[in-house]
């Protein structure tokens, strides 16, 4: 490997330099590009913000893309959106204030989406921001969008009874994590919280107590998408979405299928990245994995234009990756979504001890029960390869299956007992057994608790949780470094149930720093949090990393366009398209 500067292109702002990486070959199968370094930019030429798209090579207009999935979408509710499937498929039928332009390959430019550009910074310190909605963009009545739907999207966010969607602008907006607390959302009415005006029909305006350097990235979620008041119908938008993007939604039978169709009033010349290829799209839900992917492999009838949502089971990874003949219908890529042994900090406060895990984890034994290099890559890093700016590094290297002795020299004689929380899932049970395995060799008393599986998240996310350990997993929502680490370890966010830093680290000094970089343009943002990723792990070590997913998806032969999201590490649909 050798390090290399990742060349920003005219009318953009580079924001990392990057670093080269090896392929990993893997053997008998497709190799997994293991060590893929993701670039980004963010566009300042408003010609790169608009459209149309730049055509797909041989792609034509028509036909059924079917999309299948074990289980139904949580929301389709742009502002209740945040389940890979539904970012996913949200860019169908809903357009932000700015999206990502995305090769598949880690290749990103941050640009306008509904806004002619990705925000201007008023005053040059991130607290005061401008979007200018472009001309031409219609919802699928015909109706112009203007910032008014646009402001009205943000604000309903604030109803409580509207959750599950992310809350970075309704905690931006409050200057608190309690935002519900300071600006009551009445349906209904174009009223705006405090801090988000409408100057003009054109202009959206975001004023902030302090800088929210990252707001370019936040908008591009789902959650900034417009809606006219009398189209809201509260907890129910989620059955039937208004759209502003290529395609509407037709028919939705819940838990059963949703069918999306062309929207006649989306004009291609002010979308820079979407297409409209098929006549419609159609996602059913039900089958497992293993009966979606044995459906798709036989390619017959309206399997020839689907795709396997869901990535390839264990069960049959070794059967598609050994076909060469699947070769072409498959997707191989790593994503975003970092796994770790996550250490309760609360309650195993020796440093020492923390380290001594680090040191003890058999890596590979992981990667292999969990099926081998086409599902997971072994991870020592908090951010994973897909952020922007990472850096490699090892602080506690024990090799690919530990050093049980650099981890008994540690404790120094000690056999802590410590309490291995597990989910009741197949897959926990196999890895957690695995981890007591190579712990207790490093002279660890490892106790399993089991926890419900739909029940286990929430568990724990209360501080006072009753485990010293649990397998926790976090992806991103967009490529930087200030969507993983304040998120995960700023101690100040610590409440009583809730948690998203669910090591409950608190360290006054690295919540100083998450200050300080937040503060600092985004160019600027990405090598120090880079340095400071190591710094904690090296003086803390709250957590083992463990492992990142990777991406293995198998589609009909008709499948063509598309490919893993570089931001999400799941099937975009943006360029997607039937071969005839």
């Amino acid at each position: 490997m050798r390090a290399r500067t990742a060349v920003a292109a005219v009318g953009a702002i580079a924001l990392v330099v990057t670093l080269g990486a090896c392929t990993e070959n893997t053997g008998g199968g497709p190799s997994v590009d293991t060590g893929r370094q993701h670039t980004g930019i963010i566009a300042t030429d408003p010609s790169d913000s608009t459209g149309p798209a730049p055509p797909v090579e041989d792609a034509q207009r028509g036909g059924t893309f079917t999309v299948i999935r074990e289980t139904p979408i949580s929301h389709l509710d742009p502002q209740r959106t945040y389940s890979f499937a539904g970012l996913m498929a949200a860019p169908l039928f809903a357009r932000s204030l700015t999206t990502w332009k995305d090769d598949g390959q880690g290749n990103l430019v941050l640009v306008g989406d509904l806004a002619e550009t990705p925000g201007r910074d008023v005053d040059g310190d991130c607290t005061v921001w401008e979007f200018t909605v472009k001309d031409g963009v219609r919802f699928e009545d015909g109706r112009p969008i203007t910032a008014k739907e646009i402001g009205y999207g943000i604000a309903r966010s604030f109803d409580p009874a509207l959750t599950g969607g992310p809350t970075y602008l309704q905690e931006w907006l409050a200057d608190t994590p309690q935002y519900d607390t300071r600006w009551r959302f009445e349906p209904g009415r174009y009223a705006l919280p405090p801090g988000l005006t409408t100057p003009d029909e054109r202009t959206l305006r975001f004023e902030f107590a302090r800088a929210r350097c990252d707001l370019p990235y936040a908008v591009s979620l789902p959650s900034s998408a417009p809606l006219p008041p009398d189209r809201d119908t509260g907890l129910h938008l989620g059955a039937a979405p208004f759209s502003s993007g290529p395609y509407r939604v037709t028919r939705f039978r819940a838990g059963v299928e949703i069918v999306m169709e062309r929207n006649p009033h989306w004009d291609p010349a002010t979308d820079p990245v979407r297409h409209q290829y098929p006549d419609r799209f159609v996602w059913t839900f039900g089958p497992s994995p293993d009966a979606a992917t044995n459906r798709v492999i036989a390619d017959n009838g309206a399997d020839r234009s689907a795709l396997s949502w869901n990535y390839v089971p264990p069960s049959l990874v070794s059967r598609v990756a050994g076909d060469a003949a699947l070769r072409s219908r498959t997707l191989l890529s790593p994503t975003p979504s970092a796994n770790q042994l996550v250490i309760n900090n609360q309650r195993v406060t020796d440093l020492r001890v923390r380290q001594a895990l680090n040191y003890a984890v058999d890596r590979e034994g992981v990667v292999k029960v969990l099926g081998g290099a086409h599902v997971a890559s072994p991870a020592t890093t908090l951010m994973p390869p897909a952020t922007i700016g990472h850096r490699p590094y090892d602080a506690y290297p024990g090799g690919p299956t530990g050093d049980p002795e650099k981890a008994r020299e540690l404790l120094a004689g000690q056999s802590p007992e410590l309490v291995l929380g597990v989910a009741d899932s197949a897959q926990e049970q196999q890895v957690a057994t695995q981890l007591k395995g190579n712990l207790e060799r490093a002279g660890f008393r490892i106790v399993i608790r089991t926890i419900p599986d739909d029940a286990k998240l929430d568990e724990i996310k209360k501080r006072d949780n009753p485990w010293d350990l649990y397998l926790g997993s976090w992806a991103a929502d967009w490529p930087s470094g200030a969507s993983i680490l304040p998120v995960l370890y700023d101690g100040r966010s610590i409440r009583a149930a809730g948690n998203s830093n669910q090591s409950y680290f608190h360290h006054p000094a690295i919540n100083a720093e998450f200050d300080r970089i937040l503060a600092l343009p985004p160019p600027a943002q990405g090598p120090e949090w880079t340095k400071l990723d190591e710094r904690i792990m090296r003086e803390h070590a709250p957590v083992v990393p463990l492992y990142v997913d990777v991406a293995y998806l198998v589609h009909g032969s008709k499948v063509g366009g598309v490919f893993v999201s570089s931001v999400f590490g799941y099937p975009s649909f943006v360029t997607a398209h039937v071969k005839p």
